[in-house]
């Protein structure tokens, strides 16, 4: 897996970031599971404390849409988060606010020679990411590393489930 900040001055309409935002980062990963499994673990926001440790408790309004909020906690933070962006099987985005910071968070997945790309992407802005930017940074840093190795392991795991259960 590889972490690198962008230093880039693209449209956040385009990428779905803010990338004019004080803290931008990206971290990708390939995936030995197909687009459609890793869309279904990714997106099954409910349970994303089933198979990532940093998520502690997530409560969603709706259905996975444009628009749908959620309420989840990951480290100290509680995040209010809206849906933005959910293109089945390759993208799925969304804005969150804690603390006083925006957050602008995109995930991008792709098929390559018989595993899944998967590019994740986050900004934060405001007036908590000015002042504790070099702080702050390497904590998302090492938050999209955790979280793509956690989808990661419980995507490969249930491919290998898969694959078990159509020998049988």
């Amino acid at each position: 897996m590889k972490t690198r900040v962008i230093q880039d001055d693209t449209d956040p309409g385009e990428r779905g970031i803010n990338q004019a935002a004080p803290i931008v980062a990206s971290s990708e990963a390939e995936v030995s599971a197909s687009p459609d499994l890793v869309w279904d673990v990714l997106t099954v926001i409910e349970q994303w404390p089933s198979w990532n440790p940093d998520v502690k408790w997530v409560s969603m309004d709706g259905r996975l849409a444009e628009g749908t909020e959620f309420r989840w906690k990951a480290g100290p933070a509680t995040i209010t988060s809206t849906l933005q962006s959910v293109e089945a099987p390759a993208r799925i985005a969304w804005t969150g606010t804690t603390f006083g910071i925006e957050a602008m968070h995109v995930y991008a997945l792709e098929a390559r020679d018989g595993v899944t790309l998967v590019r994740t992407e986050e900004s934060y802005d405001g007036l908590l990411a000015r002042i504790f930017r070099g702080r702050l940074q390497k904590t998302l840093e090492n938050s999209l590393e955790s979280g793509l190795e956690h989808l990661k392991a419980e995507a490969e795991r249930r491919t290998a489930d898969l694959a078990t259960e159509r020998r049988s």
